[in-house]
């Protein structure tokens, strides 16, 4: 059972909603978010996951390029 099963709040600074996904902690702090705490993972609520996606979505696009094959 992960995290979010378990009910955890979102871990940006400030919001207290309910945690729909897990990402690793200095990828979220790239994206210009700031985590309230320092663990390993760091759980979003679906508003900062899409904040998220929005921000890496050029840098994500890139890494599937790398890794497809033609």
């Amino acid at each position: 059972m992960g995290i979010v099963a378990k009910g955890a709040a979102c871990g940006i600074a400030g919001c207290g909603n309910e945690g729909i996904r897990s990402l690793n902690t200095r990828k979220v702090e790239e994206a210009g978010l700031e985590v309230a705490s320092s663990a390993k993972k760091a759980v979003l609520c679906r508003e900062h996951y899409k904040e998220w996606k929005k921000e890496t979505k050029g840098d994500r696009s890139l890494e599937r390029a790398r890794y497809d094959r033609p």
